[in-house]
């Protein structure tokens, strides 16, 4: 009963080094009598040496020998092994003067008796070890996949050192700008030349993969890759990001497909975590629409500054279901509560206040697809993104909640769309909160906060999971514009940037419009072609098709007005938009126009928005 709980290896191991223990003594013995042990000392031998292996023994376990792998045997197992023999040699004579037998030995035998034991258990060890990873004889597994590694540097050795022991890769040389290192060994493999020279050397190595091993590579190095390797139809890779490194959520053999995250080229979000978890740990936080990409990614981020509870908003159900799915595995059910709820039904809403009375809200729920809402469902566009977003907001500032956190779109901008022209008028009615908010005395100072951003990577709705879909079925890729640009981010980068925005609402009294930082303009059809050589193929195998503008699409999106200028913050990834203000009458206005509106028809609902918000521009629609 007690073996079958120990390792199997671990016996094996203890045996064999008690063997080497005899043996290396015994062998020490032939050394020193040129291998003819005379008799009376062979007597001494025998009946010494059960108290020396026991001896030395002993302290192999006593020092933990056998915790390692011998697969993975190491300079800090053979400084293990060291200590352990030098040690346990030490108690061997120690104990041999205890038996009055310590003159009976030759001091040559005490002096080479250590050093064949180490010799021995050190070899054995490496030998395994080289034969595990199928290095014995400089056999090859031919099965393996041939990988060449791009950077020669400490990640790069690393991975080449962890790729060694797979029987699914096997990496046949690395490249690095690095001159000094041209010809180097590093690992077993050989630096062959300049990352420039990438296509030559797949071509000459038949390279079916390319690992890119430098964890703060930029965008420019991804590109390059790329670009290099699409002709070539090898399939390029990398190692986790630097930060994912430090922080031990990966390590570097946890090799990923290149995504398009990584060809956008933006720098990490520095975050004010003192602020943040100042304003959030130990809060209740309602967070609406937390079903979605972009809810669901605040509810992730937010977790990490401890709130007291989370309440999590969703009207689909589904939706809700995979997240409780997930953050319930995860966290404690304490922190977690999971709610259906339509932000347009005023009682439910004041019912989930009354019941959770949050002090911070991120209002994230909203109808954002552009021609689903022109084609028939622009009055429900309205009512979701209009008066849900009062209701909501008008119930948090009843109670007195401290922040309101609006995610807006840069498609409020000069909208040319339902959905842009309902988003727009959302931030004026949080504009209008915060002016009532200001002057009246009866109720709490809750502090509106807007942010407005482009595309997020992969978000519900957005092109990239239908470009996948589309590259999956073999094309052709449907683009609408060949001119067609858009403002990209990750999702966990918007999100940081709406926790960022949050903190920092309020110095300005409030009701400010944050706009973030969305670099360059990306063109739609340069996205698509990435993804096609993100997929190992290239433009020849998937062709691009170009359908046409759709109802409510620009060709250029805009991140401010025409008469809208900005502010710099201390942050250098956010800016504040001065937008023209509304007043509380105005509100006062619209809210007696959005109760009475029961049904209207789409060009209603644009000759409607257009009176309300004076940048609008549409094409009438039927």
């Amino acid at each position: 009963m007690f073996i079958s709980k120990i390792d199997i290896r671990t016996i094996i191991a203890f045996m064999h080094d008690i063997v080497a223990v005899g043996f290396a003594w015994w062998l020490a013995y032939l050394f020193r009598f040129n291998f003819d042990i005379p008799s009376s000392v062979s007597v001494i031998l025998i009946s010494t040496l059960p108290w020396i292996v026991l001896t030395q023994t002993s302290f192999f376990l006593w020092l933990g020998l056998y915790r390692g792998v011998w697969r993975y045997a190491s300079l800090p197992d053979v400084k293990r092994i060291v200590i352990a023999v030098l040690t346990g040699t030490l108690c061997v004579l120690a104990m041999l003067g205890f038996l009055d037998q310590l003159q009976n030995i030759p001091g040559s035998v005490v002096v080479l008796a250590p050093l064949l034991l180490l010799l021995i258990m050190g070899s054995s060890r490496l030998i395994y070890r080289a034969w595990k990873e199928r290095r014995l004889y400089s056999l090859e597994n031919y099965e393996a996949k041939l990988v060449l590694i791009i950077g020669a540097g400490r990640t790069g050795i690393n991975l080449a050192k962890d790729l060694a022991r797979s029987r699914d890769w096997h990496v046949v040389g690395m490249l690095d700008d690095d001159s000094r290192k041209f010809g180097a060994r590093l690992q077993g493999v050989r630096v062959l030349g300049k990352i420039k020279e990438l296509p030559e050397w797949v071509q000459k190595l038949n390279v079916g993969h390319v690992i890119i091993a430098i964890p703060s590579v930029s965008h420019r190095i991804y590109r390059q890759a790329l670009e290099m390797c699409s002709g070539a139809r090898v399939k390029v890779m990398t190692v986790p990001s630097y930060s994912d490194l430090i922080s031990g959520k990966a390590v570097v053999s946890k090799i990923r497909e290149i995504e398009l995250d990584d060809l956008l080229g933006r720098e990490p979000v520095v975050l004010d975590n003192d602020g943040l978890h100042e304003l959030l740990s130990g809060q209740v936080i309602l967070v609406t629409g937390a079903g979605g990409s972009i809810g669901s990614e605040l509810c992730r981020q937010l977790m990490v500054f401890n709130p007291g509870r989370i309440v999590f908003v969703e009207l689909n159900e589904f939706a809700l279901y995979n997240v409780q799915e997930e953050f319930s595995a995860r966290f404690s059910k304490e922190q977690l509560a999971f709610v259906i709820g339509d932000i347009k039904d005023q009682a439910r809403m004041t019912e989930l206040f009354l019941q959770f009375r949050p002090s911070v809200v991120f209002h994230a729920a909203a109808y954002k697809h552009v021609p689903l809402m022109e084609e028939g469902n622009g009055c429900q566009a309205l009512l979701n993104n209009v008066l849900g977003t009062y209701i909501v907001a008008k119930i948090a500032q009843n109670f007195g909640v401290k922040k309101f956190v609006f995610v807006s779109t840069d498609k409020a901008v000069n909208p040319v769309s339902i959905m842009g022209a309902s988003k727009r008028l959302a931030e004026m009615v949080c504009q209008a909160l915060q002016q009532s908010n200001d002057l009246s005395k009866d109720i709490g100072k809750t502090c509106f906060v807007m942010v407005r951003f482009g595309n997020v990577l992969g978000s519900t709705g957005s092109v990239i999971p239908k470009f996948r879909e589309q590259i999956a079925k073999g094309g052709p890729i449907t683009v609408t514009h060949p001119d067609m640009t858009r403002y990209f981010m990750s999702i966990p980068e918007a999100t940081q940037l709406v926790l960022q925005a949050g903190l920092m609402g309020g110095t300005e009294g409030g009701g400010e419009i944050f706009v973030l930082d969305m670099g360059n303009p990306v063109k739609i059809v340069d996205l698509a072609n990435d993804l096609i050589r993100l997929s190992g193929l290239t433009e020849e195998d998937i062709h691009i098709e170009f359908t046409g503008l759709r109802p409510g699409e620009k060709i250029h999106e805009e991140l401010l007005s025409t008469h809208e200028n900005t502010l710099p913050t201390p942050h250098e990834k956010l800016r504040i938009a001065q937008a023209r203000q509304v007043d509380e009458e105005w509100l006062e206005n619209l809210l007696a126009w959005l109760i009475s509106v029961k049904v209207l028809d789409d060009v209603e609902v644009q000759e409607h928005l257009a009176k309300w918000v004076p940048e609008y521009t549409y094409r009438k629609l039927g």
